[in-house]
């Protein structure tokens, strides 16, 4: 056995000792498919096909503790979980358990350690797993479960065996929260709630409630066990793509003088999932994003490297590929086992070659490994609510700080200033006079707009007046002006009180239809896209006329600022604040972008690209509401969908998707989403007639709502209604407000 190896490091030469061999032995026989363990304390591999090779990873200057008892090879190698620390191993002739502390004092005074059989002759185990309390073993043999008692074996008989499979079992696992569940997957392409794929390895997180396997061809399948969800599927991931989008964004994230040439022969390798263990982050070197610190992360081993799964947005924060260490042993691995220590600085990884006989043990600096991974820094300039005042140079410094008026004040009565009239002072301003939720506006494929009142009682106010569906609906921060959209090119503003048109921009102003429209700096613009570009019109609304006439209206609009995207394509969905002051306006592509503008600067500020497999029809803000208190950093979320691609959380400083809603239908129809006014759910509307209400800190929606008829193509939150959370759900083709 070879003594612990030297540090490597990438050959990027990123700082820290990312990864130390500190184990390697050579074996007379393969283990690349065997199931290898691995411990907080301890690893564990067939040695020379019928011993046992036990490895600390606390002290590695410990001798190895080998073990001898099994006649025929080792096929699987599982700990326990409870104390003492029990091994378990089995083979083709016997199925055994190692009490670890008394085989080292065995080994100490001299004695060969002794194990204990479980059950004897029961073919070719795949796969080994002990109950929390480990009082009960699972041995996955052949296409049966059995499940041997390993408290009293004496009598080496099964306890029970579970219903057999059409295939092998390849993978098992003890449901955390339910401790008497037992999952197992099989290559009869199901498990025990049925799907449509052959998995080999299992793991279930407790926070999210998930269960996750991994498949040969590399692909991920997450299911939510939560009560009432029917076992359904959550998403599915491939790890080769999402390999390729991580190196993609690492690429980006370099200095353009740095970046290599793309090689002109490339081989398309393959990436099946070999093992998957949670991994904890407790240590953070670095800012790292909001998901990374409150979501689970799974640590995938496959044959190529490993990789750190975030089971909150459903993308990878880390990838350490095998081949940029060149001085590892193991180049590409048959089999591997990982493992975190509770600390969350360090874990462990055992592999066996795929190709020889080769097994190693790798140590890794988590803190070191997360350092060399691409962090995009650039969304930590942006805020939502501002940090600094408006420059001098902006176009909206003089409506913030408007020119002060010479005037003449009116003198006071009296010959002191003691006493202070109520005419003289100067009107209190009112910031942040937020609808009351009383009145509902909405629409309509028909041509039409609809207010109704927000309990849905008596007949409602009817605005008519446009030619083409429309398309936005949107009402003023003080509650007078309804504002509305249409594909027939026009933009009309609307009196609130009456069915009363107030202002009305027709298509000479605009080169291409208005996509989505709203009010804008607390109704001081009308902010509007249009095209490649998106513009700010600032209007004086009033519905009085003139006497004699009656047919001109006194509102009037002006253009003041118009700014075209970076990459010159149709703006497909438009978002800003207006219950307060903020200088970003957030734009989606047609290419599937996502813009972020400073209109302080007058520029674009970021840009995302691929953010969505099809374009983002929606983008809604965190705007919070009068009725609700709210942290301030929450402001800074906001959500995306995209048609066939569910719904992203994304947190303006990072510039990252922060979590991933997935699990309701929206393959066809561009179903909307809204914010409730608390910050704490996100609502949307499906293809199953139904209305899903997801958690911000959760993955899996906690609420699913029925009642229509069709699908559900627009949600809206009341805004006073929040210990309530109202919410209102149309099946029509329009839109609400």
């Amino acid at each position: 056995m070879e003594e612990p190896r030297e540090t490597f490091s990438t050959s990027e030469g990123h700082g820290g000792e990312i990864v130390v061999e500190t184990h390697m032995v050579e074996s007379t026989e393969s283990a690349s498919h065997v199931h290898l363990a691995c411990s907080r304390q301890h690893c564990a591999f067939p040695l020379d096909g019928d011993a046992l090779c036990v490895w600390s990873t606390q002290d590695p200057s410990h001798q190895p503790l080998i073990l001898r008892g099994h006649l025929r090879p080792v096929t699987a190698v599982a700990f326990g979980n409870a104390h003492p620390l029990l091994l378990c191993s089995a083979s083709r002739d016997r199925v055994m358990m190692w009490n670890l502390g008394e085989c080292r004092e065995k080994t100490l005074d001299g004695q060969p350690p002794r194990g204990t059989v479980l059950h004897a002759l029961l073919g070719e185990v795949l796969c080994l797993r002990l109950s929390p309390d480990d009082r009960v073993a699972a041995v996955c043999a052949g296409d049966r479960i059995l499940m041997l008692d390993a408290e009293f074996s004496q009598s080496r008989r099964a306890l029970v065996e579970l219903g057999r499979h059409r295939g092998p079992v390849t993978a098992a696992e003890f449901c955390p929260w339910q401790t008497h569940i037992i999952i197992s997957a099989s290559a009869d392409r199901s498990f025990k709630v049925r799907g449509g794929r052959s998995f080999s390895v299992l793991v279930l997180d407790p926070g999210s409630q998930q269960l996750v396997a991994g498949s040969a061809d590399g692909q991920l399948w997450v299911f939510s066990l939560a009560e009432g969800h029917h076992y359904r599927l959550v998403t599915r991931v491939d790890l080769r793509k999402q390999r390729d989008t991580f190196s993609t964004r690492k690429l980006s994230s370099c200095p353009e003088d740095s970046q290599l040439p793309p090689t002109k022969e490339e081989v398309e390798e393959t990436l099946p999932v070999l093992s998957l263990a949670p991994c904890e982050f407790f240590f953070f070197p670095f800012n790292l994003s909001l998901s990374s610190r409150n979501a689970s992360c799974l640590w995938i081993g496959s044959s190529a490297g490993l990789f750190i799964f975030n089971l909150a947005n459903f993308e990878l924060e880390a990838v350490l590929h095998f081949k940029e260490f060149g001085s590892l042993s193991i180049q590409v691995a048959g089999s591997c086992a990982m493992m975190s220590r509770p600390c969350g600085r360090k874990a462990f990884c055992l592999l066996s070659a795929l190709f020889g006989k080769k097994i190693a043990l790798l140590e890794v600096d988590l803190a070191a490994l997360l350092r060399s991974q691409p962090h995009p820094g650039v969304g930590a300039r942006l805020s939502v609510l501002p940090r600094y005042a408006v420059l001098t140079v902006c176009f909206l410094f003089e409506y913030v700080y408007p020119a002060a008026r010479a005037i003449v004040k009116d003198q006071p009565l009296v010959f002191h200033s003691k006493v202070t009239s109520s005419g003289y002072t100067a009107a209190r301003l009112l910031f942040f006079q937020a609808g009351d939720g009383q009145r509902l506006a909405c629409g309509l494929a028909n041509h039409l707009s609809l207010v109704f009142s927000a309990d849905l009682t008596g007949t409602p106010a009817v605005f008519s007046g446009h030619s083409g569906a429309v398309s936005t609906v949107c009402w003023s921060h003080n509650g007078r002006w309804l504002l509305s959209a249409s594909q027939d090119g026009t933009l009309r503003v609307w009196s609130a009180r009456r069915p009363e048109l107030a202002l009305c921009l027709g298509k000479d102003m605009f080169p291409k239809p208005v996509r989505s429209a709203q009010f804008y700096y607390l109704d001081a613009f009308i902010l509007l896209s249009s095209g490649p570009e998106f513009q700010l019109l600032k209007c004086h609304i009033s519905t009085s006329r003139d006497d004699v006439k009656r047919y001109k209206q006194k509102s009037r609009c002006t253009p003041v600022f118009r700014l075209p995207t970076t990459e010159a394509v149709e703006v497909t969905s438009l978002s800003a604040v207006n219950e307060f002051y903020s200088y970003l306006v957030l734009a989606a592509g047609r290419n599937r972008t996502l813009e972020v503008f400073d209109l302080n600067a007058g520029r674009s500020a970021a840009l995302l690209a691929g953010v969505h497999s099809r374009p983002i029809h929606q983008i809604c803000q965190n705007k919070g509401s009068s009725f609700a208190t709210q942290h301030p950093q929450a402001y800074h979320l906001f959500a995306t969908t995209a048609t066939g691609d569910g719904v992203k959380l994304w947190d303006m400083r990072t510039l990252r998707c922060e979590r991933r809603f997935e699990g309701h239908p929206n393959r066809c129809h561009p179903c909307g989403i809204a914010w409730s006014p608390c910050g704490r759910y996100v609502a949307c509307g499906a293809e199953d007639r139904h209305a899903y209400l997801y958690e911000t800190g959760s993955s899996t929606f906690s609420r699913r709502l029925a009642g229509h008829s069709d699908t559900v193509m627009a949600v809206a939150f009341s805004p006073s209604a929040v210990q309530a959370n109202k919410t209102y759900f149309f099946t029509q083709f329009g839109t609400s407000a």
